[in-house]
């Protein structure tokens, strides 16, 4: 008998002689969360660790945060089963959605229902506050940057409203729309003035301006989108099989369950810019799907 076989032979002998019955390798792989990196690492891996430690102690399992790149990596990811729970933007969602049948929408905030974007001036473009959607026309010649590819609060309902007022990013200065990657990066690109113009989503500029991140002499915001849905937590079918009967519908009760009565459940909800967590369902993000389609980002 080869060394590793004899091995396993004695351990296993020793945890029967203990009384102690082995742990199916399915029970104690971890539960993996994602989240598309909409905003620097830091402040990413500060939030998600606190709410792993916050799911493991309500589930009873264990729960690992594991970062990703880029939009496209955590839709894969969801995808291939190396991501179980994942949080993301509406398109993104929308995407895994339909690239992993079965997969179950959890939660949103209660910011997402309707959340809405803003656009941002640089004080040397001219630009004044907008008034009206119409008035997106003054942006034509501009240099403009979107956040990521894959946003939706970025990028996809941002242009959606620009083509309503018949404003293409062919339209801007060099013929096309920057992409800086994350919210928090299109700040920084319109504040230094590499950008006259960009578009992100709302909570992430209220967070930037209440933690001193804003010069409001160099950047303003000019005009606000209408609402529409956005984040939610979306599960990979076959959790159930995985932690028991009912477990994902125990991961939506923890998020809905989330109140500001500790520490960590106040730092996790300060971090998504949120008061609580509300229910949601697949149906919320149809108007997503459908522009996603008409601007090419679902097919």
């Amino acid at each position: 008998m080869p060394v590793r076989e004899r091995l396993a032979v004695v351990v296993t002998g020793l945890l029967f002689g203990l009384g102690i019955t082995a742990t199916p390798t399915a029970a104690v792989r971890p539960l993996r969360i994602g989240a598309i990196p909409d905003q620097n690492p830091e402040r990413l891996n500060r939030l998600h660790g606190a709410l792993s430690a916050e799911l493991s102690e309500s589930l009873g399992v264990p729960v690992r945060y594991v970062p990703v790149s880029n939009y496209a990596a955590a839709v894969s990811a969801f995808r291939t089963g190396s991501l179980d729970l994942v949080w993301f933007g509406g398109l993104t969602g929308v995407q895994a959605r339909l690239q992993t049948p079965g997969a179950k929408v959890v939660a949103q905030r209660d910011i997402d229902a309707r959340f809405t974007s803003v656009f941002i001036a640089n004080s040397g473009s001219g630009l004044r506050p907008i008034t009206s959607q119409d008035q997106l026309k003054q942006l034509k010649g501009k240099r403009f940057t979107f956040g990521s590819e894959s946003s939706t609060s970025g990028r996809l309902m941002p242009e959606h409203f620009l083509r309503q007022a018949a404003v293409t990013p062919r339209d801007f200065a060099g013929g096309r729309g920057g992409f800086s990657g994350s919210h928090d990066a299109t700040v920084a690109l319109v504040q230094s003035g590499a950008y006259e113009v960009g578009a992100l989503n709302e909570q992430v500029w209220t967070s930037q301006v209440k933690d001193g991140r804003v010069d409001s002499s160099k950047v303003k915001v000019i005009w606000r989108t209408p609402p529409y849905a956005d984040y939610h937590w979306l599960a990979r079918p076959g959790l159930d099989d995985r932690f028991g009967t009912g477990f994902t519908e125990r991961v939506r009760g923890t998020f809905i369950a989330l109140k500001p009565d500790t520490e960590r459940r106040r730092t996790i909800l300060e971090l998504f810019g949120a008061g609580s967590f509300i229910p949601a369902k697949a149906s919320d993000y149809d108007a997503i799907a459908n522009i996603g389609r008409q601007l090419g980002k679902i097919r």
